[in-house]
């Protein structure tokens, strides 16, 4: 069963915004991982729960509990291969 993908943003963040339209662009690509739970996190709206969190930079990305991407995204095959590994998390 495939691990749930949270990602920690800020609305008026730039690489944020980057990360959110390649994630857009992998999920056309790809539909099979629309089947994947993916919740995003406005870090300025639910404080206490980015809080919780291990990381200093947004984006950021989790797969379960574990971090697995913080900060700016090169490319929209980094997005893929989180959900390629979210996809085959057991």
């Amino acid at each position: 069963m495939a691990k749930k993908v949270t990602i920690f943003v800020l609305k008026y963040c730039g690489f944020c915004r980057t990360a959110l339209r390649y994630l857009e662009n992998v999920l056309e690509e790809h539909p099979e991982y629309r089947q994947l739970e993916i919740e995003q996190v406005d870090e300025a709206i639910e404080r206490e729960r980015a809080r919780a969190h291990d990381y200093f930079y947004v984006p950021t990305f989790y797969i379960g509990q574990r971090k697995v991407h913080e900060g700016a995204v090169r490319d929209q095959h980094q997005i893929e291969a989180i959900l390629q590994e979210a996809a085959q998390s057991e």
